[in-house]
């Protein structure tokens, strides 16, 4: 039979290596792709991917109404949640509740690739908490 097609946005199927990292702001040796995002018509939520270079730091920083959702995919890196420092390799899954302070730094020597889903909003909002990087 044929199925009712009659939803806002279409389907989209895309490679990591189509899309071009950027470099994070006040961060050192970290890149951002937007996997999935507004552009593509989806509605609430955004899916980043993030790469942090040996001895890279994404430094300390908290948002007010973004929580973050996060998947290693490949490599280790410590992360400071407010008071917690804890390892997490690939396959780990971390959750990021809104207004916890987190930073990322690699201190290893291969570089580590993850996931970043983020609700979509009007205004994502960044509060920094230690000086960028270089």
């Amino acid at each position: 039979g044929d199925v009712e097609m009659n939803h806002p946005s279409i389907p989209v199927v895309r490679s990591i290596k189509s899309v071009e990292p950027e470099a994070v702001n006040g961060s050192r040796g970290a890149a951002i792709q937007i996997l999935i995002g507004p552009s593509d018509g989806a509605p609430t939520f955004i899916t980043r991917r993030f790469t942090l270079a040996p001895n890279g730091r994404i430094p300390c920083h908290r948002h007010d109404n973004i929580e973050h959702a996060q998947v290693i995919q490949s490599g280790s890196m410590v992360i400071g949640l407010d008071n917690r420092e804890v390892e997490v390799t690939e396959g780990d899954c971390i959750f990021i509740p809104a207004k916890v302070a987190h930073w990322y730094e690699n201190r290893s020597d291969e570089p580590v690739a993850f996931l970043c889903m983020v609700p979509k909003t009007t205004q994502y909002h960044t509060e920094w908490l230690e000086k960028a990087v270089d």
